[in-house]
């Protein structure tokens, strides 16, 4: 069977294989439209599977929210160079990814996995698309936020996003994206010091005491001095408590109740390709 350039054209918008890929896959498939995109769906099984012990370490951190504000989500995209991470197909294909993740209002990773995407699972099209770029992709991280508004942020690079959930609706705007960027550039570890894991004030309290023993305070006081690191600990790791970056005299709290002295933030994530 013979093949044109429309057919090449035709197939490339379908898999989104280079023009000399498309070209090949045609001629292997002797022009048979059907057998080339199998080819080429082939051929990305194959790549992945000769690169699947790479280390995929790059990629793109994103966010978005639903068009109501009630639902926010990050996801991850690996892959193993920046330079695909920077190219913009690629960065489309996770923002589609993401897109239809919100649409469809999934709760895990495997959940977005198993999404169709135009006719295939997402899964495939991540395999499909190792054997387009050449690089080993992972899709390695989703995780939502649902409240009374949701905010997003990514900052420039897309190496760094956050999601935060408030508990009213209609949340002003910039309020609402400066926690969001408040949580980019201090990393909390929750949201109030209630919600700090146990474990995690455990080996807060491990570590100041052990850091006073070694600097000879008595082992008797080592539980009272503890506590007042651990204070410290809460104030500047804890979001409502850490002083509020833009301002720097008040803190997150303080500046929720500055727009409603009732909005308080219900949850957030985050996450850095770079930590």
């Amino acid at each position: 069977m013979a093949f044109t350039t429309a057919d090449v054209v035709k197939l490339r918008k379908v898999t989104g294989a280079g023009m000399m890929d498309c070209k090949n896959a045609l001629t292997d498939a002797d022009g048979d439209f059907d057998r080339a995109v199998q080819i080429i769906r082939e051929k990305g099984k194959l790549v992945a599977s000769k690169r699947s012990d790479r280390e995929a370490s790059e990629g793109v951190a994103l966010a978005r929210v639903s068009e109501d504000k009630s639902l926010g989500a990050i996801l991850v995209l690996n892959c193993e160079t920046d330079f695909v991470a920077k190219n913009d197909s690629f960065v489309a294909f996770a923002e589609k990814i993401l897109d239809l993740a919100i649409a469809n209002k999934v709760n895990t990773l495997d959940e977005v996995k198993e999404l169709n995407l135009d006719g295939r699972s997402v899964g495939e099209q991540v395999v499909e698309q190792t054997g387009v770029i050449g690089e080993k992709l992972d899709l390695s991280y989703f995780k939502k936020v649902e409240s009374p508004t949701v905010a997003s942020y990514i900052h420039p690079g897309n190496k760094l996003a956050t999601v935060v959930g408030f508990n009213q609706d209609k949340v002003d705007v910039q309020v609402a994206k400066d926690v969001a960027m408040q949580i980019a550039a201090m990393n909390p570890v929750s949201v109030d010091k209630d919600s700090v894991p146990a474990n995690v004030i455990e080996k807060e309290l491990e570590i100041a005491k052990e850091k006073y023993r070694q600097e000879g305070k008595p082992e008797a006081m080592l539980d009272k001095i503890a506590q007042g690191a651990l204070a410290k600990f809460f104030k500047e790791s804890t979001l409502l408590n850490q002083i509020y970056v833009k301002d720097g005299k008040i803190s997150i709290k303080e500046f929720l109740a500055q727009n409603d002295k009732n909005l308080t933030v219900t949850g957030f994530d985050r996450y850095s390709l770079s930590e």
